[in-house]
């Protein structure tokens, strides 16, 4: 292609492609105009299908936009920030420059006459998504927008922050480019010149706005461009709204949702683009109604290399069709709280704050220990920029002040310590360095291990050094990272939770309690990067905690992956409603919107029980006797036994009533993720209504193990006598929960068919479940595996630094469900999507689980 396509290209992205041809015709041939054309769309398609981000696009929405061109006027300045400043290299900034053009394509060419976008982006807390939408606002300068608003959260902080990255980050690179409303300083004001005037006056400028989501300030703007939308004079005005925090007081609320909505009918040509890392109630907006829905498209930002989020941290759950593994485990960096511990920390009672006195626990004096040592460590490795830790116990902000007398006191008993050579301190520092150095060996991420006595030398001046800093509304300090160095233990709430981000992150403390996935996840000011020292941040929570942010990882993991699978499948956001699971105690967040219950089905999954009630002697024998009388009557009404001598023993073609018997009586524990018994007989009914039926042979596999000795032996029936297998816990499980994590292996969905175990485990989940699918005596039949574990198993040497003995009052009884491949029968399951009126599924059709379900979340 020669040197004019790029003239082409760059009036093509300013003056929109009709207009250009119109203008090119007048000078070039029409062959050489329709190669042109031709080039122009084949790059802007090459977005859409070449670049990573995943995007759900509305019907007929085209990519338009091809990429930036090497002289674009605001997007090259700020590349070139990013890599000569911040030491960006050439793959992170193709990236971004990837993810940004995909959604400068999905909106509409700002050369159309009207237009309205309505796009979501959905990041990672604390990922980079500002630098997302600094990016997108340098290209949409680009190519014609000229008015940019950005609604940065419901905080002053938070619109501060954004209103100094945007000054430092574009409106520094081009200074004769950009005219602003707003400063560091000051939200919108009063204005003298009117808006008519003021946009005239601004050229071909761009007009940049940073607006709290605070009714005043927005209904102000709203006021003030008014006069200037009703004579007209934004009729060729292209104007771009970005909404920072878009799930946070934008969504049905009684003011900020409705001036949102007047400031973007104001215009005739707008794009409004929300982002957010917890999309629930952005998915959940009514999608008929004249409201944010993303009808445009939902886009998916990649994790960015290095980036820790809830998986990393937390681990999470295998989602369907995918099979459990240590590499679902999340790094060994969260510590517990004892629950008897939490009421020291934070009153339990709001009657309680106005005298509350927090105590200085054994794990927050061993947080706060180790944020000092690993700050010494950071400096060991000639790392000296800012660190924090955050303590966050409750949103009161009585709270946080009755937190500043012991902290500080704590600091000057430990600088007494250092400088006295204290050897009880001393030796208690070194167990605490050397112990969590072993859980998380630096070597893991690439780092220098730092002996203690290395750490040592500085460490008394990093304790002297830290502020202790009470961020909340009302207090007027505030974290500040403007200045020198920073070594602080900030103490907040809601200022600390959302958006803001804590450099230098090393040591969280977090008691405060919440309900819903969003500001549970948005709480979690630990995710994010952590160069050079990704070894050593810690967080220290409650157990139940720590099991809420698994799940949540868990959401996370499955709605990026519903965007993935629509893309691939060409489905707008119109035509589906991306699916969130629920949870038996959270909620999914306090917006529900247009929220039903989704279906799904359990064709070619297995799904297992992984927690048990250890010490609870009625609960695990019920569920032995369950299993023996399971057994017993399959024998009775005929099924044949396969006895392998090696502890297998199978009974085959065993009645569905039996098997739906057991599933009435075999407790499982509430916080199973998939395994829910009422689901599992409303799926199995269905199966075995439908033509061809199916689901009424099952084989019942006793996966027990040789017969040691008599306390491990477990007798289901005369002749079906087994010996126990094994299965430790988790660590961090037990007593009420405890976690065997994986039940089953490979090879046991296929235990019933002549699939040798080597050939099992080389196969593919898809592979085990197309084996059962394709063979015609096993396509239409299921398998339920029960699993004798015994009650003293130990962990295996491999395991034993994250595991111990199972240490149950009985034997227990494991089970799980594999079931053939059949997808055309579904049932109600423990997911929300927002409601469709034309989708396909017609909740109808279905029997009493659906409005089971919502009963019970309605009981919670």
């Amino acid at each position: 292609m020669d040197d004019f396509f790029d003239v082409f290209a760059a009036q093509a992205q300013r003056n929109g492609l009709e207009q250009t041809v119109l203008k090119f015709q007048k000078r070039f041939d029409q062959d050489e105009i329709d190669n042109y054309v031709r080039e122009y769309q084949k790059r802007a398609e090459s977005v859409r299908v070449g670049y990573p981000p995943k995007i759900l696009a509305a019907p007929g929405m085209k990519p338009w936009y091809p990429g930036p061109l090497a002289d674009d006027p605001y997007w090259v300045p700020y590349a070139d920030f990013l890599n000569q400043q911040e030491g960006w290299p050439k793959d992170r900034l193709g990236v971004l420059n990837e993810a940004s053009s995909k959604i400068i394509a999905f909106t509409n060419d700002p050369s159309h006459a009207t237009f309205l976008t309505k796009g979501l982006v959905v990041g990672h807390v604390q990922s980079g998504k500002t630098t997302n939408y600094t990016a997108v606002i340098a290209k949409a300068a680009d190519i014609g927008y000229r008015l940019i608003i950005v609604l940065s959260g419901i905080h002053n902080g938070l619109r501060r922050q954004t209103q100094e990255r945007l000054a430092e980050q574009l409106l520094a690179r081009k200074d004769d480019g950009w005219f602003t409303l707003t400063s560091v300083d000051s939200d919108f004001e009063e204005q003298t010149t009117k808006a008519a005037a003021y946009l005239h006056q601004s050229g071909t400028g761009v007009t940049l706005c940073v607006v709290k989501k605070n009714h005043l300030r927005l209904q102000r703007l709203i006021d003030w461009l008014r006069p200037a939308g009703q004579a007209g004079s934004f009729v060729d005005l292209p104007v771009l709204i970005i909404d920072d925090e878009a799930d946070q007081a934008s969504v049905d609320t009684a003011t900020i949702n409705p001036l949102i909505r007047q400031l973007i009918n104001l215009f005739d040509k707008r794009t409004y683009l929300g982002y957010t890392a917890t999309p629930f109630a952005n998915v959940l907006i009514d999608p008929s109604a004249e409201d944010l829905y993303p009808e445009t498209f939902i886009l998916s930002l990649p994790q960015p290399d290095g980036y820790f989020g809830a998986e990393k941290i937390f681990g999470r759950e295998a989602v369907e069709g995918e099979a459990t593994g240590s590499d679902l485990d999340g790094h060994d960096m969260v510590r517990i709280v004892p629950d008897k511990t939490v009421n020291l920390l934070r009153p339990s009672r709001r009657a309680d704050t106005p005298d509350f006195a927090p105590t200085l626990t054994k794990e927050l004096t061993a947080a706060v220990r180790y944020f000092w040592m690993a700050t010494a460590a950071r400096r060991c490795r000639g790392d000296y920029e800012h660190s924090t830790m955050l303590v966050h116990p409750s949103m009161q902000t009585v709270v946080h002040e009755a937190y500043r007398a012991p902290l500080l006191q704590m600091q000057r008993s430990m600088v007494d310590a250092l400088e006295t050579c204290d050897e009880e301190v001393l030796k208690q520092l070194r167990w605490q360095w050397e112990e969590e150095s072993r859980k998380v060996p630096a070597a893991q991420f690439g780092n220098r291990f730092i002996p203690f006595d290395d750490l040592l030398e500085h460490l008394a001046h990093i304790v002297a050094q830290t502020d202790v800093v009470l961020d909340n509304h009302r207090s007027r300090d505030r974290l500040d990272y403007s200045g020198d160095t920073v070594v602080a233990i900030a103490v907040g709430g809601n200022t600390l939770s959302r958006g803001l981000t804590l450099e230098g992150l090393v040591v969280s403390f977090f008691v405060r309690s919440a309900r819903t996935y969003d500001t549970l996840l948005q709480m979690g000011r630990w995710f994010g990067f952590r160069p050079g020292y990704e070894d050593l941040p810690r967080i220290w929570m409650t157990k139940q905690l720590k099991e809420y942010f698994r799940h949540l990882a868990t959401v996370e993991h499955e709605i990026r992956l519903d965007i993935r699978r629509y893309e691939e499948e060409n489905i707008p956001p119109s035509e589906v409603g991306v699916r969130i699971r629920t949870h038996p105690v959270l909620n999914v967040t306090a917006k529900m919107g247009r929220a039903r219950t989704a279906y799904t089905s359990y064709g070619g999954r297995r799904v297992q029980t992984r927690y048990f009630r250890e010490n609870d002697q009625d609960w695990l024998a019920d569920n032995l006797e369950a299993a023996r009388k399971l057994v017993a009557d399959a024998l009775r009404d005929g099924a044949s036994l396969q006895d392998r001598g090696t502890g297998e023993v199978l009974l085959r073609d065993v009645d569905v009533r039996h098997v739906l018997r057991f599933v009435d009586n075999y407790q499982v524990h509430e916080d199973s993720p998939d395994l829910e018994p009422r689901l599992i007989r409303a799926y199995i009914e269905k199966e075995n209504r439908r033509s061809p039926q199916s689901l009424l042979s099952w084989t019942v596999a006793v996966m027990g193990g040789p017969i040691p000795d008599a306390r491990h032996l477990v007798e289901f029936d005369d002749q079906v006598r087994v010996g126990t297998i094994n299965r430790s816990k988790l660590n961090d499980s037990g007593g009420e929960k405890a976690d065997i994590k994986t039940l089953m292996t490979k090879e046991h969905r296929v235990v019933d068919m002549d699939v040798p175990a080597a050939e099992a485990r080389r196969k593919s989940e898809e592979g085990l479940v197309a084996l059962r699918n394709e063979h015609p005596d096993f396509q239409d039949q299921g398998l339920l595996l029960l699993y004798p574990i015994a009650k003293d198993s130990p962990p295996d040497d491999a395991n034993r630094d994250t595991r111990r003995p199972l240490e149950a009052v009985e034997h227990v009884i494991g089970a799980a469900f594999v079931f053939p491949g059949n997808s055309k029968d579904k049932v109600a399951n423990r997911y929300v999507q927002v409601g469709i009126d034309h989708q396909a599924i017609d909740p109808a059709e279905y029997d009493d689980v659906a409005n089971a379900l919502n009963d019970e979340a309605d009981d919670a």
